[in-house]
């Protein structure tokens, strides 16, 4: 492993935010693809980083088994819905622990997401408004997806299913 990588490792190890591969690549001053390749390496020497829409992150200790209650969801809506859906969940309490479709060439395909408050979905639908090729995954089927949710009960995933109903987001 080179130097490089031992402070890319180091850093995302300090911090608890998400480190974008530009800010990285500022730093080091080298490319963003170079900064790709090295958490290429990183990851296939064991570490969990993950790549989500505000950068990498270490895998947070808070895995989807941890929350005490997970839930699925089924939706479907257009672009416009997507705030609606993401705002209604973390308004709840939710956390959109990931995001999932079924392709009809490739399978199965997942995102995280780790969505917990209106500020990071805010910061999320501004990457997607923003990033050059950055459509949601949904984008690919229609609008449907499954999302796991992660809550502090049952009765508030059942209060969230019963919001994203009224709102005609939820597949049922």
């Amino acid at each position: 492993m080179n130097i490089r990588c031992e402070k890319i490792l180091e850093r995302l190890k300090n911090t608890d935010k998400p480190v974008t591969a530009s800010s990285f690549a500022e730093e080091f001053g080298v490319s963003r693809q170079v900064i790709v390749g090295d958490v290429a390496i990183l990851r296939a020497a064991g570490y969990a980083i993950l790549a989500t829409s505000r950068g990498y992150r270490l895998e947070e200790s808070r895995k989807a088994g941890e929350y005490p209650y997970v839930g699925i969801i089924a939706c479907r809506h257009d672009q416009e819905g997507l705030k609606d859906e993401l705002y209604t969940i973390v308004d709840f309490g939710g956390t959109i622990i990931d995001v999932t479709i079924e392709h009809a060439v490739y399978g199965e395909l997942s995102g995280n997401l780790n969505l917990s408050s209106r500020y990071e979905v805010d910061d999320f639908l501004r990457i997607v408004r923003e990033e050059k090729n950055s459509l949601p995954i949904s984008s690919l089927t229609d609008g449907v997806h499954v999302h796991r949710v992660g809550c502090p009960d049952e009765n508030i995933f059942g209060k969230i299913k019963d919001a994203l109903a009224e709102k005609g987001i939820l597949l049922s």
